[in-house]
């Protein structure tokens, strides 16, 4: 299976949190599956830390560089696709992710339930 990560659930994943279910967990560190990282959520991070509202280690980039995640690029087809999605859910990252796994065949692994109104596979 391919599923592409929230970005609390990296960030739960990252900082082994209890909030992180033994299923994702389970289902993240399996070799049989493909799991994506998408910019947007590193972008989503790195605007929280600048803020002050995310904490990140100073060596961030390295640790999630040694993480067994895919890289996804944000494209321009992707930006295109955010437009089509109906207005359920304002935040921009979401969204972006949303149009992700639409366009690259993805489950999402979230536990945001708003984010199963959209007509995209989700595993909470």
């Amino acid at each position: 299976m391919k599923y592409l990560l929230d970005t609390h659930i990296v960030l739960w994943w990252l900082n082994d949190s209890p909030k992180l279910s033994a299923p994702l967990r389970e289902l993240i560190s399996s070799k049989d599956n493909f799991v994506v990282v998408s910019a947007a959520s590193v972008w989503e991070m790195r605007i929280k830390q600048s803020i002050g509202k995310l904490e990140l280690p100073e060596n961030f980039e390295e640790i999630l560089s040694e993480q067994p995640f895919e890289r996804l690029s944000i494209t321009t087809a992707h930006a295109h696709a955010v437009q089509q999605l109906p207005d359920i859910h304002r935040d921009p990252f979401d969204r972006m992710l949303i149009a992700q796994a639409k366009l690259e065949n993805l489950t999402l692994a979230t536990n945001d339930k708003l984010l199963k109104r959209y007509e995209v596979e989700c595993v909470y």
